[in-house]
């Protein structure tokens, strides 16, 4: 595991350094037939990912983590009172390898650190985290915090599932129903998630049933439905949409379009983790590459002085750990906060061309009040979706294809002179030098045919844009 998950034996400043010193080889290539070098890229330590493979299992572990009071001190301190299946069923080199990950999973089920006191009424709540393996792999950590069953003063404890796949409300949906089984008795959980384990993860648009039994109500039948549109099934644009104007929405969109460092700030962890990850789906078919923390533990809150890009997620009672930062973004997200941007740089207004804002914001005024959060990603993707297909939607054309199967060339200065409106052009000078554009201009680049969603539409805009044009062209020949 790369070392953002040993922090408790090394300390958060070797963390820190670790964490931004490792350079991937694969970014290095030979640009010596581009129209322009582009600045080599930094290698990403915590990154978001979608799930792409679909034999993958629907997941690898579920951990029960539990504060328990340190022996002679008034802290607690996080456990692992349970997990499935046991390290002791694994093989050896698995078992060390989910060793170290147990260490990340701690801090991160339960980041705010030593300070808990046992509580009668705490409110559950569902928040997601990502890890990263030094192969460059990745894993997703759901957790859900809630108070266990019990009479007087206790504190909470953590469920966390780690997976291969992104799935967020899929995985909710999976808590709702390890919380039932554990408020009969822990033993109920294991025949579930045995079920769930050897069921095969659905592809997209699916659905998997899984068969479970409970004592008085017999056997159930869970039905686990996969959203069909794969790379939008981690999000849930709402939480964005409740903390941020839609003209706050654009200014954080330019912000991370460029890649600039961005810290959210919140009380609650779900809050938090929705924002990050919603944020990031934005940006799609582009990919955030640099560091991605959507909750920052209490012990990694040195991450804020990195030099280089991220996006952070860090709770409300750290902002003194954060505020003397500067050349950043800094976003509360608290409902009604009097400033929403406590800190910025002052251009975050002026990035997107100022056509394009008011088409955003024209389109994401489409949405309803009672949309349902598929209605409402529709919304928000496509219209996000659009900017990226009028900006830099014509590159397949400055892609010189080689033969012999070598790999494509893109022309970079005539693309950047290709692009209209002229007004979008100083834009996309300062978006093609970000290495979330460069690693997609690569992968381009390899791929001798294109096919996607974004591709599609970038076909369908054309084809609007011809007809629009040959519809010009018979209005004037009429007035002539």
């Amino acid at each position: 595991m790369s070392n953002e998950l040993d922090a408790g034996d090394h300390g958060p400043m070797k963390l820190l350094t670790t964490m931004f010193s490792s350079l991937k080889e694969t970014f290095h290539r030979d640009r010596s037939d581009r129209d322009s070098t582009l600045p080599l890229p930094t290698a990403p330590a915590l990154v978001v990912t979608s799930a792409q493979n679909q034999s993958h299992l629907f997941f690898e572990y579920l951990v029960v983590v539990s504060l328990r009071k340190k022996r002679g001190e008034g802290t607690y301190e996080p456990q692992i009172t349970y997990q499935f299946p046991k390290l002791a069923n694994m093989r050896r080199s698995q078992r060390e390898e989910e060793e170290k990950s147990l260490k990340a999973i701690l801090l991160f089920c339960f980041p705010e650190g030593v300070n808990w006191a046992p509580l009668t009424e705490y409110a559950s709540e569902t928040f997601s985290f990502v890890l990263t393996e030094v192969d460059g792999s990745r894993k997703n950590g759901y957790c859900r915090r809630l108070l266990p069953s019990g009479k007087g003063a206790r504190p909470p404890e953590a469920y966390c599932i780690i997976s291969q796949v992104a799935c967020f409300g899929l995985f909710s949906k999976i808590f709702d129903e390890v919380e039932k089984r554990r408020q009969i008795s822990m033993a109920m959980i294991y025949p579930f998630m045995q079920s769930l384990r050897e069921a095969p993860f659905p592809a997209p648009g699916n659905t998997v049933k899984i068969k479970s039994f409970i004592p008085e109500s017999g056997t159930e039948v869970i039905s686990l439905t996969r959203p069909l549109d794969s790379w939008l099934e981690h999000v849930d644009f709402r939480t964005l949409f409740r903390c941020l104007t839609d003209e706050e929405v654009l200014r954080v969109f330019a912000s991370t379009v460029l890649e600039r460092r961005i810290i959210f700030m919140a009380d609650e962890l779900s809050t938090l983790s929705q924002v990050l990850h919603a944020v990031a789906a934005l940006l799609y078919p582009f990919t955030w590459q640099h560091t991605f923390i959507s909750i920052v533990p209490s012990v990694l809150i040195d991450v804020v002085m990195a030099p280089t890009p991220y996006l952070l997620g860090v709770q409300k009672n750290k902002l003194d750990d954060v505020i003397d930062q500067s050349d950043m973004l800094i976003v509360d997200l608290t409902e009604g906060a009097e400033n929403t941007f406590i800190t910025c740089i002052g251009d975050e207004s002026t990035i997107l061309p100022e056509k394009l804002q008011g088409e955003l914001l024209q389109a994401l005024c489409c949405r309803k009040d009672n949309s349902t959060s598929e209605e409402l990603n529709k919304v928000v993707s496509e219209a996000f979706l659009s900017f990226f297909v009028k900006t830099v939607g014509h590159f397949p054309s400055y892609v010189k294809r080689r033969s012999g199967g070598q790999p494509g060339v893109f022309q970079i200065n005539s693309f950047c002179k290709a692009s209209e409106p002229k007004a979008s052009r100083q834009f996309v000078k300062r978006f093609i030098q970000t290495q979330m554009f460069d690693l997609f201009i690569q992968e381009v680049e390899r791929q001798p045919t294109q096919e996607g969603f974004f591709h599609q539409k970038i076909a369908e805009y054309q084809q609007s844009k011809k007809k629009e044009k040959a519809k010009r062209g018979w209005v004037r020949g009429l007035v002539v």
